[in-house]
């Protein structure tokens, strides 16, 4: 059962264009010129209960445009949402009670305070009742590992703590749909590791739906089955990760270590594409359904010491989505 629908969703801005200098300015006071910013652009989608979607795409793609309309912050132009049976910006109290919508560069603690004490404010205004306050949050403390510095002012925790309590705050009231825009930017390769154990873990135990944005695709890679992708306000693709990888990556990496230096450059250049070489390690593209047939060549032919086939980095496949290449 879909608990978010999203259908024919159109966000468009009208933006007013000004001709450079003096005379610009004088001719914009009479004579507005405007243009159209699609921000989104007939997009389409359901999520199920307890899903953890990668909603992902570049700078200006309209991410964070779709999880503001979702959560009620933003009007649409046009098209229908539905979220948990809700329309978004009608902002009924009892849909409010439901969501939570985590900005990674957005700050909801008091900064001045320790975190506790935001932590107490949230309850009251989502009514919390007590036993179940104290119960969310010694099981929020325990996964993130943070009773140590829950009487610490914000202002004095690190951006790794600083983020774990904004979780915390988010998470309070027990939703059952999460926003994560960017949850780990900015953190250190072991932080995000942390927090993207937490993420899947909090989605495995309270079977929270969750719509993750990032940039990181080890976010993406390490939580998510399916990605939607948006490019340009429109959608792009909407389905698992590995079709994905299946479709774009119609080839394979072997990385090669030669036993004796002895091997030459134009000689492994006959394999494939050759990526990287630098004796006597060497790394070939080569089609997907001929990758068995050039491995078993190079063992047979070569020196071999070490030998692995891989897939391509998800890196290299999204950004080929993005730079156009048909995926029909």
């Amino acid at each position: 059962m879909a608990v978010i629908e999203v259908k024919n969703l159109r966000k468009y801005y009208k933006v007013h264009q000004k001709e450079p200098g003096l005379s610009g300015s004088i001719r914009s006071l009479f004579h507005r010129k405007y243009y159209d910013v699609k921000a989104v652009d007939n997009v389409s989608f359901e999520i199920g209960e307890g899903e953890l979607i990668g909603f992902i795409g570049p700078n200006g793609a309209g991410k964070t445009t779709t999880l503001k309309v979702l959560s009620g912050l933003l009007y649409p132009t046009s098209g229908h949402v539905s979220v948990l049976g809700f329309t978004p910006w009608d902002r009924k109290p009892a849909f409010q009670k439901q969501f939570s919508l985590v900005m990674g560069q957005k700050n909801q603690l008091w900064w001045d305070l320790p975190a506790i004490e935001s932590f107490i404010l949230n309850k009251e205004i989502y009514e919390v009742p007590d036993n179940k306050y104290k119960k969310t949050l010694d099981e929020l403390v325990e996964l993130l590992d943070v009773a140590d510095i829950l009487k610490v002012q914000v202002r004095k925790l690190s951006l790794g703590q600083r983020m774990k309590m904004e979780l915390i705050a988010a998470l309070i009231h027990s939703p059952k749909i999460l926003f994560l825009d960017e949850p780990t930017i900015g953190l250190d390769v072991v932080m995000q590791k942390k927090m993207r154990d937490f993420i899947k873990e909090y989605n495995h135990r309270y079977r929270a739906t969750i719509i993750l944005t990032s940039h990181y695709m080890d976010d993406v890679k390490e939580l998510c089955d399916r990605v939607v992708i948006i490019d340009k306000g429109k959608l792009i693709f909407d389905g698992l990760l590995d079709e994905i990888i299946k479709k774009y990556a119609d080839h394979k990496l072997i990385t090669v270590i030669f036993s004796k230096n002895n091997v030459t450059r134009a000689d492994v250049e006959k394999l494939g594409e050759l990526k990287e070489f630098e004796s006597p390690k060497a790394v070939i593209s080569v089609k997907r359904a001929s990758a068995p047939k050039v491995a078993a060549k190079i063992l047979e032919e070569f020196p071999v010491a070490d030998i692995n086939l891989e897939e391509p980095q998800i890196e290299d496949i999204i950004r080929e989505v993005f730079t156009g290449k048909d995926f029909a």
